[in-house]
């Protein structure tokens, strides 16, 4: 399945595109990881908000 995404963002406007990954800190202590696939000129917004 991630094979056809990356072949898909690959080819057109998927140029355009940035594969983001952000940590996040849960109430426990322990981690969560936030993944999404936004423009190349929101990924500063996204790091941005909470």
């Amino acid at each position: 399945m991630a094979k056809k995404t990356v072949a898909s963002l690959q080819t057109g406007g998927g140029k355009e595109h940035t594969k983001v990954i952000k940590m996040i800190k849960n109430e426990g202590g322990s981690y969560s990881f936030k993944e999404e696939i936004v423009h190349n000129d929101k990924v500063k917004d996204f790091f941005d908000k909470k």
